[in-house]
Protein backbone atom coordinates (compact mmCIF):
# COMPACT_ATOMS: atom_id res chain seq x y z
CA UNK A 1 0.00 0.00 0.00
CA UNK A 2 1.03 3.60 -0.52
CA UNK A 3 1.94 5.54 2.58
CA UNK A 4 0.59 8.89 3.64
CA UNK A 5 2.96 11.83 3.72
CA UNK A 6 5.57 11.69 6.46
CA UNK A 7 4.38 14.07 9.24
CA UNK A 8 7.97 15.24 9.70
CA UNK A 9 8.12 16.49 6.12
CA UNK A 10 7.96 20.30 5.85
CA UNK A 11 4.46 21.45 4.93
CA UNK A 12 5.66 23.18 1.74
CA UNK A 13 6.98 19.87 0.42
CA UNK A 14 3.92 17.76 1.12
CA UNK A 15 1.57 16.77 -1.68
CA UNK A 16 -1.92 17.93 -0.76
CA UNK A 17 -4.77 16.41 -2.72
CA UNK A 18 -4.15 15.23 -6.25
CA UNK A 19 -1.72 17.11 -8.44
CA UNK A 20 -0.74 16.23 -12.00
CA UNK A 21 3.03 16.00 -12.62
CA UNK A 22 3.11 18.92 -15.06
CA UNK A 23 1.30 21.27 -12.68
CA UNK A 24 4.37 22.33 -10.69
CA UNK A 25 6.89 21.85 -13.48
CA UNK A 26 5.27 24.25 -15.92
CA UNK A 27 4.67 26.86 -13.23
CA UNK A 28 8.24 26.76 -11.96
CA UNK A 29 9.96 30.17 -11.87
CA UNK A 30 13.43 28.61 -11.96
CA UNK A 31 13.08 27.35 -15.52
CA UNK A 32 11.71 23.82 -15.77
CA UNK A 33 13.99 21.27 -17.34
CA UNK A 34 14.11 17.58 -18.00
CA UNK A 35 11.65 15.01 -19.26
CA UNK A 36 8.91 16.20 -16.88
CA UNK A 37 8.46 19.30 -19.02
CA UNK A 38 7.38 17.13 -21.92
CA UNK A 39 4.42 15.88 -19.88
CA UNK A 40 2.72 19.26 -20.12
CA UNK A 41 -0.71 18.90 -21.76
CA UNK A 42 -0.11 20.34 -25.21
CA UNK A 43 -2.70 21.59 -27.61
CA UNK A 44 -4.14 19.06 -30.10
CA UNK A 45 -1.71 17.94 -32.76
CA UNK A 46 -1.89 15.88 -35.93
CA UNK A 47 0.62 13.04 -35.84
CA UNK A 48 1.33 9.50 -37.00
CA UNK A 49 1.51 6.64 -34.52
CA UNK A 50 2.62 3.03 -34.85
CA UNK A 51 0.93 0.12 -33.12
CA UNK A 52 3.50 -1.65 -30.92
CA UNK A 53 1.30 -4.15 -29.05
CA UNK A 54 -2.20 -5.66 -29.06
CA UNK A 55 -3.75 -7.09 -25.89
CA UNK A 56 -7.06 -9.02 -25.84
CA UNK A 57 -9.45 -7.92 -23.10
CA UNK A 58 -12.72 -9.23 -21.72
CA UNK A 59 -16.03 -8.06 -23.13
CA UNK A 60 -15.02 -8.38 -26.81
CA UNK A 61 -12.45 -5.62 -26.33
CA UNK A 62 -8.92 -5.24 -27.65
CA UNK A 63 -6.24 -2.91 -26.31
CA UNK A 64 -4.00 -1.31 -28.94
CA UNK A 65 -0.76 0.26 -27.71
CA UNK A 66 0.82 3.00 -29.86
CA UNK A 67 3.89 5.21 -29.95
CA UNK A 68 4.27 8.43 -31.89
CA UNK A 69 6.41 8.14 -35.00
CA UNK A 70 8.12 11.49 -34.32
CA UNK A 71 9.56 10.21 -31.04
CA UNK A 72 7.62 12.67 -28.87
CA UNK A 73 5.46 11.66 -25.91
CA UNK A 74 1.70 12.05 -26.12
CA UNK A 75 0.73 14.62 -23.51
CA UNK A 76 -2.94 14.47 -22.50
CA UNK A 77 -5.26 14.64 -19.52
CA UNK A 78 -6.86 11.49 -18.07
CA UNK A 79 -10.22 10.94 -19.76
CA UNK A 80 -9.50 12.62 -23.10
CA UNK A 81 -9.75 10.92 -26.48
CA UNK A 82 -8.05 10.98 -29.87
CA UNK A 83 -9.51 11.02 -33.37
CA UNK A 84 -8.04 8.33 -35.64
CA UNK A 85 -8.14 7.76 -39.39
CA UNK A 86 -8.68 4.07 -40.16
CA UNK A 87 -7.94 2.79 -43.73
CA UNK A 88 -10.97 0.52 -43.63
CA UNK A 89 -11.52 0.60 -47.39
CA UNK A 90 -7.85 0.13 -48.29
CA UNK A 91 -4.73 2.31 -48.40
CA UNK A 92 -5.81 4.17 -51.54
CA UNK A 93 -9.31 5.06 -50.33
CA UNK A 94 -10.34 7.84 -47.98
CA UNK A 95 -9.94 6.73 -44.34
CA UNK A 96 -12.83 6.54 -41.89
CA UNK A 97 -12.46 8.73 -38.80
CA UNK A 98 -13.45 7.55 -35.35
CA UNK A 99 -12.77 8.84 -31.84
CA UNK A 100 -11.58 6.56 -29.04
CA UNK A 101 -10.80 7.33 -25.41
CA UNK A 102 -7.24 6.89 -24.21
CA UNK A 103 -7.20 4.16 -21.57
CA UNK A 104 -3.58 4.53 -20.45
CA UNK A 105 -2.25 7.11 -17.98
CA UNK A 106 -0.50 10.34 -19.06
CA UNK A 107 2.17 9.64 -16.47
CA UNK A 108 3.56 7.00 -18.88
CA UNK A 109 3.42 9.06 -22.08
CA UNK A 110 5.95 7.37 -24.34
CA UNK A 111 3.29 4.89 -25.35
CA UNK A 112 -0.47 5.27 -25.13
CA UNK A 113 -3.38 2.87 -25.43
CA UNK A 114 -6.87 2.85 -26.86
CA UNK A 115 -9.39 0.10 -26.18
CA UNK A 116 -11.87 -0.87 -28.91
CA UNK A 117 -14.96 -2.99 -28.32
CA UNK A 118 -15.90 -5.11 -31.31
CA UNK A 119 -19.33 -4.37 -32.73
CA UNK A 120 -20.29 -7.09 -35.25
CA UNK A 121 -22.50 -4.59 -37.08
CA UNK A 122 -19.91 -1.82 -37.01
CA UNK A 123 -17.55 -0.64 -39.73
CA UNK A 124 -14.34 0.27 -37.90
CA UNK A 125 -14.23 -2.01 -34.85
CA UNK A 126 -14.29 -5.31 -36.80
CA UNK A 127 -11.57 -3.98 -39.09
CA UNK A 128 -9.44 -2.94 -36.10
CA UNK A 129 -9.78 -6.33 -34.40
CA UNK A 130 -8.96 -8.21 -37.61
CA UNK A 131 -6.46 -5.96 -39.38
CA UNK A 132 -4.79 -3.60 -36.90
CA UNK A 133 -1.53 -5.27 -35.98
CA UNK A 134 1.92 -4.44 -34.64
CA UNK A 135 3.64 -2.22 -37.19
CA UNK A 136 0.45 -0.60 -38.51
CA UNK A 137 0.75 3.19 -38.72
CA UNK A 138 -2.30 5.43 -38.41
CA UNK A 139 -2.90 9.17 -38.65
CA UNK A 140 -4.25 10.74 -35.47
CA UNK A 141 -5.51 14.03 -34.04
CA UNK A 142 -5.52 14.80 -30.35
CA UNK A 143 -5.84 15.01 -27.50
CA UNK A 144 -9.49 16.11 -27.57
CA UNK A 145 -12.22 16.53 -24.97
CA UNK A 146 -13.20 18.33 -21.77
CA UNK A 147 -13.99 15.09 -19.91
CA UNK A 148 -10.89 14.71 -17.73
CA UNK A 149 -9.45 15.03 -14.24
CA UNK A 150 -8.39 18.48 -13.10
CA UNK A 151 -4.70 19.41 -13.06
CA UNK A 152 -5.00 20.01 -9.33
CA UNK A 153 -7.71 18.90 -6.92
CA UNK A 154 -7.28 19.88 -3.28
CA UNK A 155 -10.07 17.51 -2.18
CA UNK A 156 -9.79 14.63 -4.64
CA UNK A 157 -12.90 12.57 -3.88
CA UNK A 158 -14.39 10.85 -6.92
CA UNK A 159 -17.23 8.56 -7.88
CA UNK A 160 -16.60 6.87 -11.23
CA UNK A 161 -19.59 5.27 -12.97
CA UNK A 162 -18.87 2.91 -15.87
CA UNK A 163 -21.04 0.67 -18.02
CA UNK A 164 -19.54 -1.72 -20.58
CA UNK A 165 -16.98 -0.03 -22.81
CA UNK A 166 -17.42 3.15 -20.79
CA UNK A 167 -14.66 1.84 -18.53
CA UNK A 168 -11.93 2.99 -20.97
CA UNK A 169 -11.56 6.71 -20.05
CA UNK A 170 -12.20 5.91 -16.39
CA UNK A 171 -9.43 3.31 -16.54
CA UNK A 172 -7.08 6.12 -17.50
CA UNK A 173 -8.23 8.08 -14.45
CA UNK A 174 -7.79 5.14 -12.05
CA UNK A 175 -4.32 4.38 -13.42
CA UNK A 176 -3.34 8.04 -13.14
CA UNK A 177 -4.51 8.39 -9.55
CA UNK A 178 -2.67 5.21 -8.57
CA UNK A 179 0.55 6.50 -10.14
CA UNK A 180 0.49 9.82 -8.25
CA UNK A 181 1.09 10.64 -4.59
CA UNK A 182 -1.37 12.66 -2.56
CA UNK A 183 -4.67 12.24 -0.83
CA UNK A 184 -7.50 10.80 -2.89
CA UNK A 185 -10.66 8.76 -2.40
CA UNK A 186 -11.98 6.89 -5.43
CA UNK A 187 -15.03 4.64 -5.76
CA UNK A 188 -15.54 2.93 -9.13
CA UNK A 189 -19.00 1.44 -9.71
CA UNK A 190 -18.68 -0.79 -12.78
CA UNK A 191 -21.72 -2.33 -14.54
CA UNK A 192 -21.26 -5.36 -16.78
CA UNK A 193 -23.47 -7.90 -18.55
CA UNK A 194 -21.77 -11.06 -17.28
CA UNK A 195 -19.05 -12.02 -14.77
CA UNK A 196 -16.53 -12.67 -17.54
CA UNK A 197 -17.19 -9.43 -19.44
CA UNK A 198 -15.59 -6.90 -17.09
CA UNK A 199 -12.59 -5.50 -18.98
CA UNK A 200 -9.46 -4.77 -16.91
CA UNK A 201 -10.94 -6.72 -13.96
CA UNK A 202 -7.64 -8.37 -13.08
CA UNK A 203 -5.80 -5.05 -12.99
CA UNK A 204 -8.61 -3.32 -11.11
CA UNK A 205 -8.62 -6.07 -8.49
CA UNK A 206 -4.89 -5.59 -8.04
CA UNK A 207 -5.17 -1.81 -7.80
CA UNK A 208 -7.79 -1.84 -5.06
CA UNK A 209 -5.63 -4.26 -3.07
CA UNK A 210 -2.44 -2.28 -3.62
CA UNK A 211 -3.88 1.23 -3.17
CA UNK A 212 -6.12 1.98 -0.19
CA UNK A 213 -7.44 5.08 -2.01
CA UNK A 214 -9.22 2.99 -4.67
CA UNK A 215 -12.37 0.88 -4.24
CA UNK A 216 -13.96 -1.09 -7.10
CA UNK A 217 -17.54 -2.37 -7.00
CA UNK A 218 -18.87 -4.68 -9.73
CA UNK A 219 -22.55 -5.17 -10.54
CA UNK A 220 -24.30 -7.38 -13.08
CA UNK A 221 -27.16 -5.01 -13.68
CA UNK A 222 -30.44 -6.95 -13.85
CA UNK A 223 -28.77 -10.18 -14.99
CA UNK A 224 -28.56 -12.14 -11.75
CA UNK A 225 -26.26 -15.15 -11.95
CA UNK A 226 -25.16 -17.62 -9.32
CA UNK A 227 -22.18 -18.99 -11.19
CA UNK A 228 -19.67 -17.45 -13.50
CA UNK A 229 -20.11 -17.97 -17.20
CA UNK A 230 -16.92 -20.01 -17.42
CA UNK A 231 -18.68 -22.82 -15.57
CA UNK A 232 -16.05 -23.04 -12.86
CA UNK A 233 -18.74 -23.09 -10.18
CA UNK A 234 -17.56 -19.98 -8.34
CA UNK A 235 -20.33 -17.87 -6.85
CA UNK A 236 -20.81 -14.25 -7.98
CA UNK A 237 -19.98 -12.04 -5.00
CA UNK A 238 -20.56 -8.67 -6.63
CA UNK A 239 -23.73 -6.60 -6.73
CA UNK A 240 -26.77 -7.16 -8.92
CA UNK A 241 -29.31 -4.68 -10.16
CA UNK A 242 -29.41 -1.71 -12.49
CA UNK A 243 -28.04 1.66 -11.50
CA UNK A 244 -30.52 3.15 -9.04
CA UNK A 245 -30.83 5.59 -6.18
CA UNK A 246 -30.94 2.67 -3.73
CA UNK A 247 -27.74 1.19 -5.16
CA UNK A 248 -25.90 4.52 -4.89
CA UNK A 249 -27.07 5.04 -1.31
CA UNK A 250 -25.87 1.53 -0.44
CA UNK A 251 -22.40 1.52 -2.00
CA UNK A 252 -21.46 5.21 -1.81
CA UNK A 253 -23.59 7.01 0.81
CA UNK A 254 -21.39 10.12 0.60
CA UNK A 255 -21.90 10.55 -3.16
CA UNK A 256 -23.05 14.14 -2.70
CA UNK A 257 -19.55 15.06 -1.52
CA UNK A 258 -17.78 13.67 -4.58
CA UNK A 259 -17.08 14.69 -8.14
CA UNK A 260 -18.73 12.21 -10.48
CA UNK A 261 -17.28 11.04 -13.79
CA UNK A 262 -19.66 8.76 -15.69
CA UNK A 263 -19.24 7.03 -19.05
CA UNK A 264 -21.42 4.59 -20.93
CA UNK A 265 -24.44 4.28 -23.23
CA UNK A 266 -26.96 7.10 -23.40
CA UNK A 267 -29.65 5.24 -21.44
CA UNK A 268 -27.23 4.45 -18.62
CA UNK A 269 -26.11 8.06 -18.34
CA UNK A 270 -29.67 9.38 -18.41
CA UNK A 271 -30.45 7.08 -15.47
CA UNK A 272 -27.28 8.23 -13.73
CA UNK A 273 -28.32 11.87 -14.08
CA UNK A 274 -31.65 11.23 -12.36
CA UNK A 275 -30.18 9.04 -9.60
CA UNK A 276 -27.37 11.47 -8.78
CA UNK A 277 -29.83 14.33 -8.39
CA UNK A 278 -31.96 12.19 -6.06
CA UNK A 279 -28.98 11.48 -3.77
CA UNK A 280 -28.10 15.17 -3.65
CA UNK A 281 -25.19 15.48 -6.12
CA UNK A 282 -25.14 18.94 -7.66
CA UNK A 283 -25.15 19.07 -11.46
CA UNK A 284 -21.93 21.12 -11.40
CA UNK A 285 -20.13 18.12 -9.89
CA UNK A 286 -21.20 15.68 -12.61
CA UNK A 287 -19.18 15.08 -15.81
CA UNK A 288 -20.33 12.64 -18.48
CA UNK A 289 -18.93 11.05 -21.62
CA UNK A 290 -21.42 9.39 -23.97
CA UNK A 291 -20.30 6.22 -25.77
CA UNK A 292 -23.51 6.33 -27.75
CA UNK A 293 -26.11 9.02 -28.08
CA UNK A 294 -28.56 10.95 -30.15
CA UNK A 295 -27.72 13.03 -33.17
CA UNK A 296 -27.22 16.17 -31.09
CA UNK A 297 -24.69 14.42 -28.86
CA UNK A 298 -22.74 13.08 -31.83
CA UNK A 299 -22.73 16.55 -33.35
CA UNK A 300 -21.22 17.96 -30.15
CA UNK A 301 -18.33 15.50 -30.31
CA UNK A 302 -17.87 16.20 -34.00
CA UNK A 303 -17.62 19.89 -33.18
CA UNK A 304 -14.95 19.15 -30.57
CA UNK A 305 -12.92 17.25 -33.16
CA UNK A 306 -13.38 20.03 -35.71
CA UNK A 307 -12.16 22.65 -33.23
CA UNK A 308 -9.19 20.45 -32.29
CA UNK A 309 -8.33 20.13 -35.97
CA UNK A 310 -8.40 23.88 -36.40
CA UNK A 311 -6.10 24.34 -33.40
CA UNK A 312 -3.71 21.71 -34.77
CA UNK A 313 -3.71 23.45 -38.15
CA UNK A 314 -2.93 26.80 -36.55
CA UNK A 315 -0.07 25.31 -34.55
CA UNK A 316 1.33 23.53 -37.59
CA UNK A 317 1.19 26.67 -39.75
CA UNK A 318 2.79 28.82 -37.06
CA UNK A 319 5.19 26.23 -35.66
CA UNK A 320 8.20 28.49 -35.41
CA UNK A 321 6.48 31.09 -33.26
CA UNK A 322 4.73 28.42 -31.19
CA UNK A 323 7.81 26.41 -30.29
CA UNK A 324 9.97 29.47 -29.69
CA UNK A 325 7.52 30.35 -26.93
CA UNK A 326 8.01 26.97 -25.21
CA UNK A 327 10.68 26.27 -22.54
CA UNK A 328 14.04 25.44 -24.06
CA UNK A 329 13.95 21.95 -22.55
CA UNK A 330 11.08 21.04 -24.83
CA UNK A 331 13.32 21.20 -27.88
CA UNK A 332 14.59 17.70 -27.22
CA UNK A 333 11.06 16.34 -27.60
CA UNK A 334 9.21 18.67 -29.98
CA UNK A 335 8.94 17.72 -33.66
CA UNK A 336 9.29 20.37 -36.32
CA UNK A 337 5.99 21.23 -37.99
CA UNK A 338 5.02 22.59 -41.34
CA UNK A 339 1.63 23.30 -42.85
CA UNK A 340 1.62 19.70 -44.10
CA UNK A 341 2.24 18.20 -40.65
CA UNK A 342 5.23 16.96 -38.62
CA UNK A 343 8.59 16.46 -40.28
CA UNK A 344 11.94 15.29 -39.01
CA UNK A 345 12.09 15.54 -35.23
CA UNK A 346 14.51 17.99 -33.67
CA UNK A 347 16.98 16.94 -31.01
CA UNK A 348 18.20 13.43 -30.13
CA UNK A 349 15.00 11.52 -30.89
CA UNK A 350 14.75 8.00 -32.24
CA UNK A 351 14.25 7.57 -35.96
CA UNK A 352 11.25 5.37 -36.72
CA UNK A 353 11.67 2.83 -39.52
CA UNK A 354 8.59 1.45 -41.23
CA UNK A 355 9.42 -2.19 -41.91
CA UNK A 356 6.21 -2.60 -43.89
CA UNK A 357 6.79 0.36 -46.22
CA UNK A 358 6.25 -0.38 -49.88
CA UNK A 359 8.99 0.04 -52.45
CA UNK A 360 8.43 3.25 -54.44
CA UNK A 361 6.90 2.69 -57.86
CA UNK A 362 6.87 4.68 -61.04
CA UNK A 363 4.28 7.48 -61.05
CA UNK A 364 0.99 6.64 -62.68
CA UNK A 365 -0.46 8.45 -65.64
CA UNK A 366 -1.87 11.86 -64.90
CA UNK A 367 -5.39 12.74 -65.95
CA UNK A 368 -6.42 16.34 -66.48
CA UNK A 369 -9.88 17.71 -67.17
CA UNK A 370 -10.33 19.67 -70.38
CA UNK A 371 -11.23 23.29 -69.71
CA UNK A 372 -9.67 23.43 -66.21
CA UNK A 373 -6.33 25.19 -65.94
CA UNK A 374 -3.71 23.20 -63.97
CA UNK A 375 -3.20 24.79 -60.56
CA UNK A 376 -6.74 26.11 -60.16
CA UNK A 377 -8.46 23.02 -58.79
CA UNK A 378 -6.43 22.76 -55.59
CA UNK A 379 -3.97 24.99 -53.85
CA UNK A 380 -3.12 23.32 -50.54
CA UNK A 381 -1.29 20.10 -51.19
CA UNK A 382 -3.34 18.23 -53.83
CA UNK A 383 -2.27 18.48 -57.47
CA UNK A 384 -5.09 19.38 -59.88
CA UNK A 385 -4.96 15.97 -61.56
CA UNK A 386 -6.68 12.62 -61.23
CA UNK A 387 -4.74 9.43 -60.69
CA UNK A 388 -5.69 6.12 -62.26
CA UNK A 389 -5.22 3.83 -59.29
CA UNK A 390 -8.63 2.15 -59.77
CA UNK A 391 -10.55 0.81 -62.72
CA UNK A 392 -12.85 3.55 -63.97
CA UNK A 393 -14.14 5.27 -67.05
CA UNK A 394 -10.89 7.18 -67.31
CA UNK A 395 -8.87 5.71 -70.17
CA UNK A 396 -11.66 3.34 -71.25
CA UNK A 397 -14.42 5.61 -72.47
CA UNK A 398 -14.60 7.35 -75.86
CA UNK A 399 -14.64 10.60 -73.92
CA UNK A 400 -10.92 10.31 -73.20
CA UNK A 401 -7.89 10.93 -75.36
CA UNK A 402 -4.20 10.20 -74.89
CA UNK A 403 -1.59 12.94 -75.06
CA UNK A 404 1.73 11.22 -74.52
CA UNK A 405 3.86 12.53 -77.37
CA UNK A 406 7.21 13.68 -76.08
CA UNK A 407 6.54 12.48 -72.52
CA UNK A 408 8.80 10.07 -70.66
CA UNK A 409 7.43 6.66 -69.56
CA UNK A 410 5.31 7.11 -66.44
CA UNK A 411 4.47 10.70 -67.36
CA UNK A 412 1.52 9.92 -69.66
CA UNK A 413 -1.29 12.44 -69.52
CA UNK A 414 -4.90 11.50 -70.28
CA UNK A 415 -7.28 14.33 -71.07
CA UNK A 416 -10.91 13.95 -69.95
CA UNK A 417 -13.64 16.01 -71.63
CA UNK A 418 -16.85 16.03 -69.50
CA UNK A 419 -18.84 17.60 -72.35
CA UNK A 420 -18.87 14.21 -74.08
CA UNK A 421 -20.35 12.35 -71.06
CA UNK A 422 -23.92 11.12 -71.07
CA UNK A 423 -26.24 13.25 -68.93
CA UNK A 424 -28.95 11.97 -66.57
CA UNK A 425 -31.30 13.49 -64.00
CA UNK A 426 -32.95 16.84 -63.64
CA UNK A 427 -31.85 20.03 -61.90
CA UNK A 428 -30.34 23.45 -62.40
CA UNK A 429 -26.69 22.41 -61.89
CA UNK A 430 -24.57 19.91 -63.82
CA UNK A 431 -22.18 17.60 -61.94
CA UNK A 432 -19.47 15.89 -64.02
CA UNK A 433 -18.11 12.71 -62.41
CA UNK A 434 -14.87 12.22 -64.33
CA UNK A 435 -14.01 8.74 -63.04
CA UNK A 436 -17.48 7.38 -63.75
CA UNK A 437 -17.73 9.25 -67.06
CA UNK A 438 -21.20 10.60 -66.32
CA UNK A 439 -22.92 13.97 -66.01
CA UNK A 440 -25.65 14.20 -63.38
CA UNK A 441 -28.05 17.09 -62.99
CA UNK A 442 -28.86 18.13 -59.42
CA UNK A 443 -31.24 20.60 -57.80
CA UNK A 444 -29.70 23.28 -55.60
CA UNK A 445 -31.58 21.92 -52.56
CA UNK A 446 -30.56 18.27 -53.02
CA UNK A 447 -27.45 16.77 -51.45
CA UNK A 448 -24.76 15.83 -53.95
CA UNK A 449 -24.48 12.29 -52.57
CA UNK A 450 -28.19 11.57 -53.03
CA UNK A 451 -28.18 12.66 -56.66
CA UNK A 452 -24.94 10.78 -57.37
CA UNK A 453 -26.17 7.53 -55.87
CA UNK A 454 -29.48 7.74 -57.68
CA UNK A 455 -27.54 8.00 -60.95
CA UNK A 456 -25.34 5.02 -60.10
CA UNK A 457 -22.14 6.87 -59.16
CA UNK A 458 -20.29 4.85 -56.52
CA UNK A 459 -19.30 6.98 -53.53
CA UNK A 460 -18.71 5.26 -50.20
CA UNK A 461 -20.61 6.69 -47.24
CA UNK A 462 -21.36 5.71 -43.66
CA UNK A 463 -23.05 8.24 -41.36
CA UNK A 464 -24.40 10.46 -44.18
CA UNK A 465 -24.50 13.35 -41.70
CA UNK A 466 -21.10 14.95 -42.33
CA UNK A 467 -19.48 13.33 -39.30
CA UNK A 468 -17.43 10.30 -40.34
CA UNK A 469 -15.76 11.66 -43.49
CA UNK A 470 -16.11 8.36 -45.37
CA UNK A 471 -17.71 9.99 -48.44
CA UNK A 472 -14.93 12.57 -48.89
CA UNK A 473 -14.11 13.34 -52.55
CA UNK A 474 -12.15 15.95 -54.50
CA UNK A 475 -13.98 18.85 -56.16
CA UNK A 476 -11.97 19.81 -59.22
CA UNK A 477 -14.14 22.75 -60.18
CA UNK A 478 -17.25 24.58 -58.98
CA UNK A 479 -18.67 25.61 -55.61
CA UNK A 480 -20.76 23.85 -52.95
CA UNK A 481 -22.52 24.82 -49.75
CA UNK A 482 -21.24 22.34 -47.13
CA UNK A 483 -22.63 22.01 -43.60
CA UNK A 484 -20.49 19.28 -42.06
CA UNK A 485 -20.31 17.97 -38.50
CA UNK A 486 -16.52 17.65 -38.18
CA UNK A 487 -15.92 14.92 -40.76
CA UNK A 488 -13.45 17.02 -42.78
CA UNK A 489 -10.49 19.17 -41.80
CA UNK A 490 -9.63 22.69 -42.86
CA UNK A 491 -6.58 21.69 -44.90
CA UNK A 492 -8.66 19.13 -46.79
CA UNK A 493 -11.24 21.77 -47.68
CA UNK A 494 -8.43 24.06 -48.83
CA UNK A 495 -7.17 21.20 -51.00
CA UNK A 496 -10.51 20.98 -52.81
CA UNK A 497 -12.11 18.12 -50.90
CA UNK A 498 -15.70 18.11 -49.66
CA UNK A 499 -18.36 15.84 -48.18
CA UNK A 500 -21.12 15.19 -50.73
CA UNK A 501 -23.46 13.82 -48.05
CA UNK A 502 -23.92 17.28 -46.53
CA UNK A 503 -23.19 19.52 -49.53
CA UNK A 504 -25.46 21.15 -52.08
CA UNK A 505 -24.27 22.54 -55.41
CA UNK A 506 -24.23 26.30 -55.90
CA UNK A 507 -22.74 26.02 -59.40
CA UNK A 508 -21.82 23.38 -61.96
CA UNK A 509 -19.31 20.90 -60.52
CA UNK A 510 -16.46 18.67 -61.71
CA UNK A 511 -15.87 15.87 -59.21
CA UNK A 512 -13.19 13.20 -58.88
CA UNK A 513 -15.55 10.24 -58.57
Amino acid sequence: MKRLADPTTPLAQRTRGLEMPWNRVLSSTTGPAGAATALGPWHPQEFSAECVETIPEAGDMMVFVFRRMDGAPLAFRSGQYINIDFPVHGPDAEPVSRSYSISSAPTEPWTFSITIKRDPKGLVSPWAHESLRVGTTLEMLGPVGAFHLADYDRRARYLLLAAGAGITPLMSMVRTIHSLPGQADVVLLYHGSAPDRFAFAEELNFLQKADFRIEVIYTLGDREQDEDSAGAGSVWVGKTGRLSTALLEEVVPDANGRQVFACGPEGYLNTATDCLREVGVDDTSVFMEFFSGDRETRAEYAEEVAIAGEIAEEIASASEEYYEAQPAALEMYEPEYTADGPVEATGPTLEAVDALAEVPVEPEAEVVVAGIEPGTAAEAGDEPVLDTRSDSAVGTTPATASATDGEAPGDEVTVVDPTTFATVGEGEHLMSFVRTGLNVRVDSKEFVLDAARRAGVKIGANCQEGMCGSCKVVKLDGEVDMNHQGGIRAREIDAGKFLPCCSTATSDLVIDA
